[in-house]
């Protein structure tokens, strides 16, 4: 992976998106996005991450993420994928209202085959594409695009209406998490 797309200067936030395999919808569900949540609230309040944006769609979630320390942001990312995908598979596993729950697995288990890292089942796909908001204008442009991201999926008519995004705490609104202001 070239220098471009690594996080090598924790001073900075970065725009994240992390995305299931096959892009499948996982997060239509309300129990799985709210796995998300509390692993952000989780990260927030005892591993330091400071969330400058979010957005969390069907297939992927994009982020806006920094961290108090030097050198954690990759961990936090890494402990983060590793706890929800664990999680989010256990609940599909369990639940007996999801009615996707054999395929969902068996998806998972054969990118699982394909990847040499996951023993049984992948979640996440393995890149996270990081990219340092070192100005105003790519702060700006990330910033815009997650919020505006339910919008241009049809899901929503404005940007706040998305419950699983930090526009409405950007527009003044609660936000389901603390956030630092980017702009």
């Amino acid at each position: 992976m070239g220098r471009k797309y690594q996080i090598v200067n924790d001073e900075y936030f970065y725009f994240l998106t992390f995305t299931t395999v096959y892009w499948l919808d996982i997060f239509s569900r309300e129990i799985y996005s709210q796995i998300l949540i509390d692993s952000l609230r989780y990260c927030q309040r005892e591993k330091g991450l400071k969330i400058g944006a979010f957005c969390v769609m069907p297939s992927h979630v994009h982020f806006i993420w920094g961290c108090q320390e030097q050198g954690t942001l990759s961990g936090i990312i890494r402990d983060f994928k590793k706890y929800t995908s664990n999680r989010i598979l256990k609940e599909i596993q369990l639940h007996p209202q999801e009615r996707r729950r054999e395929w969902l697995l068996w998806m998972r288990e054969r990118a699982a085959k394909k990847n040499s890292r996951n023993k049984n089942y992948q979640f996440w796909q393995q890149h996270n594409h990081p990219i340092e908001l070192n100005t105003n204008d790519k702060i700006d442009s990330r910033l815009h695009y997650i919020h505006n991201n339910p919008v241009e999926a049809g899901l929503v008519y404005e940007a706040t209406a998305w419950k699983y995004s930090s526009a409405s705490a950007y527009a003044g609104r609660e936000s389901l998490l603390d956030l630092i202001y980017l702009t």
